[in-house]
């Protein structure tokens, strides 16, 4: 998905979210709605990455102290980043049994990545490696600010449908029951629809960083392989922090709410067979030293 197709979505949910506005307190609400969208946007861009890191309790790895497999991982990403052409990002790590791992920040000179220590535990270099090519494709793609975005968006989309549920509709423009009826039904629609807008963003994007990702790596059957693995621990092992706060499924590599194998209208994630499959194509094709653009995306 370009750039101009999301953020003409993202202006969408902000337009739906001026329409509850004015279900909820006519045309001064509908101003006083996108003035807080404009406001959440704002808020976003500037404190998003900050904010994921701290719902998870990431600390930073200083490379001057770290051994071991947190050395090494550490050293991947640099390597990575520099495949990618990428500054350097910080690196975290999450300390959650979980196989995981996400980026945030609002742009490439601001990224940071994040696994935690069930993704360092259960997979080879190999498959972490792997992993975090996919998140740092989603850095270079500049994914990160755009879902961290919408999903703020869609939460306040939901949270001002249900105080329009409780409170009525507008008092400027009357209607007495036929409006309180609007109300009722945007207070269903307005949550649903923003859901389906930021899905529909998710699942595309994780296919283009797994495609992109692959590439940076030079090894896309690697990340075929990681993906199976966090999808595996991910039905057995929950993730609290992620079960407290569902609004940042998306941000995961695996969802990490033991989701549906099935591309459905509300998982945040493509079936992740679909994902090995279009992994698997794209090793053949780099094999044959043939361009990424003959690898094929799934589109069930």
């Amino acid at each position: 998905m370009n750039p101009l197709k999301t953020w003409l979505l993202l202006a969408g949910m902000t337009a739906l979210f001026g329409v509850i506005g004015l279900m909820l307190g006519g045309p001064t609400g509908m101003l006083i709605a996108l003035g807080l969208a404009i406001a959440m946007n704002m808020f976003a861009y500037w404190n998003s990455g900050k904010m994921v890191l701290r719902m998870y309790h990431a600390q930073p790895i200083d490379p001057n102290r770290a051994t071991g497999v947190l050395r090494g991982y550490y050293d991947d990403v640099a390597d990575l980043s520099r495949r990618a052409g990428l500054p350097m990002p910080a690196v975290y790590i999450i300390d959650n049994p979980q196989p995981n791992a996400f980026a945030t920040g609002r742009n490439p000179q601001n990224a940071a990545v994040a696994a935690t220590t069930g993704l360092l535990q259960a997979l080879d270099r190999s498959e972490i490696r792997g992993v975090m090519a996919h998140e740092l494709a989603h850095v270079k793609n500049r994914d990160t600010l755009t879902m961290t975005i919408t999903a703020t968006l869609a939460g306040a989309i939901s949270s001002l449908a249900n105080f329009a549920m409780f409170f009525g509709g507008s008092r400027d423009n009357g209607g007495g029951g036929s409006n309180v009826f609007v109300v009722i039904l945007m207070s269903i629609l307005a949550p649903i629809a923003a859901m389906v807008v930021q899905m529909a963003i998710s699942r595309t994007r994780e296919y283009e960083a797994d495609r992109l990702g692959g590439e940076i790596s030079g090894d896309p059957e690697s990340l075929a392989r990681a993906l199976r693995k966090i999808e595996a621990y991910a039905r057995g092992v929950p993730n609290h922090a992620a079960e407290r706060n569902p609004a940042s499924a998306h941000m995961f590599i695996i969802n990490p709410l033991n989701g549906r194998h099935m591309d459905n209208l509300f998982s945040t994630h493509p079936a992740t067979e679909n994902r090995v499959k279009a992994l698997i194509e794209l090793g053949v094709t780099l094999r044959r030293g043939g361009g990424s653009d003959t690898t094929s995306v799934p589109t069930t």
